[in-house]
C-alpha cells in the first residue's frame, strides 16, 4: 500500500537524561500546511479502502436497526413530578421528559428541536426540589462546552441562560428554586494562556441574574485542575462541596451550615481517599467512601457535631463487603415505615441489589429479578416513599427501568422497557478468567451466537483498564452485530478499572500501568488457548484510555492480533499533558516533568515504541476533530510512524470525523463509524459474514 509521504524530522530531545525522538512533531499542528495536505491524503486513502470492504454494507444495515434500539433513563422525582430521558427507535438523541402526577408526559428538552442538524447534545440536567424549574446543559459540535439554561417546567419558558463555561458543572438547587449553586470556569482573560480549560470555581447564582455578578463560594487559590461537586440538603440548611485534582482518586470535602455562619468547614482534606457526602431527609450526614475500605462502605455522622466527622467516629450502615464493590445507594422507606437502604454491589463486574436497615443493624434481604447485567443507578423521591427505580441493562437489553417496592422487598418488576430495534442474535454469554503475567486472574465476558463454537472464530477483544471505569454488561449494537455475523466478542475486566474496588484501580495506574497491558495480552492468549479464536482471527479494540491500551498492545505484542481499532487514543505519553485535558490525568499516568515518572511513561508510550521492520497488524485509527479531551494529534503521529515502519502488508489507516467530539453523538453518526470499524476488523480476521451463526430473535443466556 502506498501511504502519503510524511516528513521525518531529525528531532531528538534530552529529557531528564532520556534521548527522546519525536520525528512527527509537525503533525501536532492541524493548521500546518503539511499536516493539512497529509491529512487530506489520508482521508482519500481511508475512504477508498473502507468503501471497498465487502461486509461494510451488511454491517451498516444491521447496525442501523440495532443502534436504533431505545433507551430509558432512571427517573428523578421532585415535587410530585418524575423527570427522565427516553430515546425511541428513529430518534437521533434522547429527549428529556416530565411525567406529571396525573400521569401525563411532556417533552421538556429535545436536542434535535434545538438543533435539527443533530450536533447539539444534552449534557446534564437537574430539577429544583419543588420540580417547578429545570436546569439543563447543552453543547454543540462535540466540544462538550456546556451552556447552562433554566426553564419553567409548567410553561416551558426559558428563565435563564445561556451561561457559558459550565463544562462538567453539577447544579445544586436551594429550596424555592430562586437560587442554585453551580461550577463555572473563570473567563479566558482571567487565567494564564493555555489554561482556559481549568480554573473552576463554585458560584451561587440567582436565576435570571447576570452570572458575572454571581457570588464566589469556593475554589480561589486551590489547584487549577480541580473538578468540584456541590450538594444541598432538601431543607436548604447544609451545603457540601467536594474537590478532586483532575481525575485523581481522592476528594477534599467541606461542609457548611447555611442556616448558621455559612462557613465551609473541612470534613476530609488532604486524605488519599474518595468520599461522597450529603445530608439526607433524616438529618444525618451520609458518607459513601473508600476511606480505609477499598471496596467502599456507607456510613453516617452528625453534620452538626464535628466530633463525629473524623473517620473513626463514622457509624457503618452498609459495611465493606468481602466479595463485592458498593457502587450506589438509595434511601427508601420500608413497609414498617423504617428508613432503609437499597444498595448496589458489583461482583465480578455483575451487579447485585440488596436491602439494608438504615439504623446500621444489618442486611435485611437480597433482591431478585436482575439478570447478569448492570445497574446504571437507583433513585427514590428525596421526601421519602416505599418505591424506588432501578436502571438496568445487559448484553441484550437496552437501558430500561425496573421498580422496587417495600411491599415485596425481594422482587423487582418492569417499569419501563426500552424497545429493541432489529433482531438480537441468540446470545450465549460465558464468563471465564485468564491468568495475567503475575498470576492475577482477569475476568472476561465472552459473547457468541448459538453457543460455544466447535471451531475457532474471528473474535474481537475489547478493553479499557483505567480511571476507575468498570466494564459491566451493557447493550452494545456493535457487539451484537459482530456476533450476528458469526464472530465472538469478548470484554476483559482489566486492572485500572473499578471492578474489584480501588485497589484494583491502583494496580493499573502510574508505575503499575504495565499490568493493564499484561492483563489484556493474557486475555487474548486465553481466548486462543480455550479454542475461541486464533491469533490470525483475533482483533483488539478500545477507545480513549482504551485506545492507549490497544496502542500499547500493538507495539508491545504485534503478534497477538491480526486487527486493531484504536479510537480517540492517547499515544504520545511524553507530551500528552500539553493538549486537551491531558493535564488532569497526570495522577492516573504520571507526569513527564518528573524524571522517575517520565521513565514509567517511556516504558510503554506507543508512539515511542515503534520499531522499523516490524510487521504490524492491520490498524484503523479513528479520530474526531472536535475532541477537546484527547487531541487527534496522537493518532496522526502514530499512524505516520507505523506507516513508515511496518514491514507487513496489513493496512494502517487514519479515519477522521468533523463536528463530533469525544462523547455523545447523534445515532446516525454512530452507525457509520461502527460499520467502518467492524468491516475493517472483519477483513483483518477473515470474518465471512452472516452464516448459520447469524442468529435470529432470542435472549441472552
Amino acid at each position: 500500500m502506498r501511504y502519503p509521504d510524511a516528513e521525518r524530522l531529525d528531532l531528538v530531545e534530552d529529557l531528564h537524561g532520556h534521548r527522546v525522538a519525536d520525528p512527527y512533531r509537525w503533525l501536532e499542528d492541524p493548521a500546518d500546511p503539511r499536516t493539512r495536505a497529509w491529512t487530506e491524503a489520508q482521508d482519500a486513502l481511508t475512504a477508498g479502502v473502507l468503501g471497498a470492504l465487502p461486509l461494510r454494507p451488511g454491517f451498516a444495515a444491521r447496525l442501523e436497526r440495532l443502534v436504533h434500539a431505545g433507551a430509558v433513563g432512571v427517573p428523578v422525582h421532585r415535587g410530585g413530578r418524575a423527570f427522565s430521558t427516553r430515546r425511541d427507535p428513529g430518534q437521533e438523541h434522547a429527549v428529556l421528559r416530565v411525567r406529571e402526577a396525573d400521569g401525563t408526559v411532556r417533552v421538556l428538552v429535545d436536542p434535535v428541536a434545538v438543533d435539527p442538524s443533530g450536533t447539539t447534545t444534552l449534557d446534564a440536567w437537574s430539577p429544583s426540589w419543588e420540580g417547578d424549574r429545570l436546569a439543563y446543559q447543552l453543547s454543540t459540535g462535540g466540544d462538550e462546552e456546556s451552556r447552562l439554561y433554566v426553564l419553567d417546567v409548567a410553561t416551558g419558558e426559558q428563565l435563564d441562560g445561556p451561561v457559558d463555561r459550565c463544562r462538567y458543572s453539577p447544579v445544586a438547587w436551594l429550596p424555592g428554586g430562586e437560587e442554585l449553586f453551580y461550577v463555572r470556569r473563570l473567563a479566558p482573560g482571567q487565567v494564564p494562556a493555555g489554561e482556559e480549560q481549568f480554573h473552576r470555581r463554585v458560584w451561587r447564582h440567582r436565576v435570571g441574574a447576570d452570572p458575572d455578578g454571581d457570588v464566589l463560594v469556593h475554589g480561589e487559590g486551590l489547584d487549577p485542575t480541580n473538578y468540584y461537586g456541590v450538594r444541598v440538603s432538601r431543607d436548604g440548611r447544609w451545603l457540601v462541596v467536594s474537590a478532586s485534582a483532575g481525575t485523581a482518586p481522592r476528594d477534599d470535602v467541606w461542609l457548611a451550615d447555611l442556616g448558621g455562619t455559612g462557613e465551609l468547614r473541612e470534613l476530609q482534606v488532604g486524605v488519599d481517599a474518595q468520599t461522597a457526602a450529603w445530608v439526607a431527609r433524616d438529618g444525618r450526614l451520609w458518607l459513601l467512601s473508600d476511606r480505609g475500605t477499598p471496596r467502599w462502605r456507607l456510613a453516617v455522622a452528625d453534620p452538626a457535631d464535628e466530633a463525629t466527622w473524623p473517620v473513626g467516629a463514622w457509624a457503618d450502615v452498609v459495611p465493606e463487603a468481602e466479595d463485592g464493590v458498593l457502587s450506589d445507594v438509595a434511601l427508601v422507606d420500608g413497609a414498617d415505615g423504617s428508613l432503609q437502604v437499597l444498595a448496589v454491589h458489583s461482583v465480578d463486574a455483575t451487579d447485585r441489589l440488596s436491602v439494608w436497615a438504615g439504623d446500621g443493624s444489618g442486611r435485611l434481604a437480597g433482591v431478585t429479578g436482575l439478570g447478569a447485567g448492570s445497574v446504571s443507578g437507583v433513585s427514590a423521591p428525596p421526601e421519602g416513599g416505599t418505591t424506588a427505580w432501578v436502571g438496568y441493562t445487559d448484553h441484550s437489553t437496552p437501558p430500561s427501568v425496573l421498580r422496587w417496592d417495600a411491599a415485596e422487598p425481594t422482587a423487582l418488576v418492569e417499569d419501563e422497557r426500552a424497545p429493541v430495534a432489529g433482531e438480537v442474535p441468540d446470545l450465549t454469554v460465558v464468563e471465564t478468567h485468564a491468568t495475567s503475567r503475575d498470576g492475577t486472574p482477569v475476568h472476561l465476558f465472552v459473547l457468541s451466537a448459538g453457543g460455544v463454537p466447535d471451531t475457532p472464530r474471528p473474535a474481537v477483544l475489547y478493553g479499557y483498564g483505567g480511571f476507575n471505569v468498570a466494564l459491566t454488561p451493557a447493550y452494545s449494537a456493535q457487539a451484537l452485530a459482530w456476533v450476528a455475523a458469526g464472530g465472538v466478542w469478548a470484554v476483559a475486566n482489566l486492572r485500572g478499572g473499578s471492578e474489584h474496588g480501588e485497589e484494583w484501580h491502583r494496580a493499573g495506574m502510574r508505575e503499575r500501568k504495565q499490568n493493564v497491558f499484561d492483563d489484556f495480552a493474557a486475555a487474548g492468549e486465553h481466548l486462543v488457548a480455550q479454542g475461541w479464536t486464533t491469533h490470525a482471527q483475533l482483533a483488539v479494540m478500545g477507545g480513549s484510555n482504551g485506545g492507549l491500551l490497544v496502542g500499547a498492545t500493538l507495539t508491545q505484542r504485534p503478534d497477538l492480533a491480526a486487527g486493531v481499532v484504536c479510537s480517540a487514543p492517547l499515544l504520545d505519553m511524553v507530551r500528552y499533558e500539553r493538549f486537551g485535558l491531558g493535564r488532569t490525568w497526570n495522577d492516573e499516568y504520571g507526569t513527564a516533568e518528573d524524571p522517575e515518572e517520565l521513565g514509567w511513561l517511556l516504558g510503554y508510550s506507543p508512539y515511542h515504541a515503534v520499531r522499523e521492520g516490524t510487521a504490524y497488524p492491520a490498524t484503523l485509527f479513528t479520530t474526531f476533530e472536535s475532541d477537546t479531551r484527547v487531541d487527534p494529534l496522537h493518532a496522526r503521529k502514530l499512524a505516520a510512524a507505523l506507516q513508515a515502519a511496518t514491514s507487513g502488508e496489513a493496512p494502517v489507516l487514519l479515519r477522521r470525523e468533523t463536528s463530533v467530539g469525544h462523547g455523545a453523538r447523534a445515532v446516525s453518526r454512530t452507525v457509520g463509524l461502527a460499520a467502518d470499524q467492524l468491516a475493517f476488523l472483519a477483513a483483518a480476521t477473515g470474518l465471512s459474514g452472516w452464516g448459520a451463526a447469524g442468529g435470529g430473535d432470542g435472549a441472552a443466556t
